[in-house]
């Protein structure tokens, strides 16, 4: 068995080498015929990363890195061949591709020639230690670009959010290492201080609830920007038990959901909307809105990120950021929300790109089949919203269930 699991790994690691060289060769045919349909250089190759995302299911941000992974590849021939011979993996390969791309294309080939892969150097090597070794062999290359590199990092810091198990969320900041030094040093001096004064709370607790403190402004976290949350209306009134939809976040269960929207007048010092959203009883869809504007209204926009969650894009669960005609306005294409759908900015241009085609799909709930230049088809469906019956099921409360989306803010 053990022999199986190893041929298997081995096997795993093939395929992916293969799925590299085809898309090196499929990058070069789009462009070749994207060329000769007279698309300007500058814009030869847009689309193609998208394309091979969906066809790996994965989001276009991976598949951009996945095609660019592979075209560097062919300029390091030990690394590659190492890839297809099973020595290293898909992931150890692109730790060694991004530890050297900051290399001229002779240096970066340096590199692969001094570290000879292939021959099994990083054979029961770590992680760790493939990126030391890199980076130490990428150093002695070029010091200068490897130094710059550091230099221009500075320019990616940020700060995203992702989900967490059990209703919590990672909070992260990208900064440089002075700045992330000194804030998580101020967080643990005051935790310490506040500890020492008879606070009775974990110090990793204290150093949260600090953190979103000086960052909202409020105890709580909760300020002057809306919180957007999805529930049926049993779930609020009658404490029922359907679980609840935080956009952003994803489902929660209906006892948080409540405790993030209390109801009872005087809980604590802030305003509290309820905004009634309908849908149809058996399928979960939510009543359509109509406008005759060219842009997406206020109200329509809000529609489609309650209904669409993230982008609608097969795999791709990047927040939405554009609100998009299906059926494009220049073509008569309405301004409704069932030629309405979320996408994220990288999506929405994917999509205007020549060859790229997208339509409504009839269904039980909003589906939109997109096909791309090489004539392959993929679909996607709007996510159920809380209180949705199953496929097949049916509900015994009437004609219509009510869901009721909740807006907190400040005065």
């Amino acid at each position: 068995m053990i022999d199986q699991i190893r041929g298997l790994e081995d096997l795993k690691t093939l395929a992916r080498a293969r799925q590299a060289d085809a898309a090196v060769a499929f990058d070069l045919s789009q462009r070749r015929e994207q060329a000769e349909a007279g698309v300007p250089a500058a814009g030869q190759g847009a689309g193609v990363a998208a394309q091979i995302a969906l066809a790996r299911r994965e989001s276009p941000a991976r598949g951009s890195r996945l095609l660019g992974l592979a075209k560097t590849l062919t300029g390091m021939p030990h690394t590659f061949e190492a890839f297809r011979t099973g020595l290293l993996s898909e992931w150890r390969a692109t730790l060694i591709v991004k530890d050297t791309i900051c290399l001229s294309t002779e240096d970066r080939a340096g590199v692969d020639e001094e570290l000879a892969a292939d021959t099994g150097a990083l054979d029961g090597l770590g992680d760790r230690a493939i990126i030391a070794a890199v980076r130490a062999a990428a150093y002695r290359r070029d010091p200068a670009s490897v130094a710059k590199r550091a230099s221009r990092a500075v320019a990616e810091r940020c700060v995203s959010l992702r989900p967490a198990p059990d209703t919590m969320t990672y909070l992260t900041a990208l900064l440089p290492a002075a700045q992330g030094v000194a804030a998580y040093a101020a967080l643990s001096r005051d935790a310490d201080t506040t500890r020492s004064n008879g606070d009775h709370r974990p110090r990793g607790q204290v150093m949260a609830d600090t953190l979103v403190e000086r960052v909202a402004g409020t105890p709580s976290g909760i300020n002057g920007v809306q919180i957007q949350l999805v529930m049926t209306d049993h779930t609020l009134l009658q404490a029922g038990a359907e679980p609840a939809r935080l956009p952003g976040y994803g489902t929660i269960p209906a006892e948080q959901a409540r405790t993030i929207a209390p109801t009872a007048p005087g809980d604590n010092d802030l305003n509290l909307w309820i905004r009634r959203l309908y849908t149809t009883s058996s399928t979960g869809q939510l009543v359509a809105m109509d406008s005759t504007a060219r842009l997406f209204p206020a109200g329509l926009k809000r529609f489609l990120q309650i209904r669409d969650d993230t982008c609608r894009t097969p795999y791709c669960d990047a927040p939405i950021r554009h609100h998009d005609h299906i059926t494009p306005w220049h073509r008569r294409g309405p301004t409704t929300a069932g030629n309405g759908q979320g996408l994220c900015e990288a999506c929405n241009h994917t999509k205007e790109n020549p060859g790229w085609a997208a339509q409504t799909i009839p269904g039980p709930r909003h589906t939109v089949a997109t096909t791309t230049p090489t004539g392959h088809t993929y679909r996607s469906t709007a996510p159920p919203l809380p209180g949705t019956p199953p496929a097949g099921g049916t509900r015994s409360c009437g004609s219509q269930e009510r869901r009721l989306t909740l807006a907190r803010a400040t005065p």
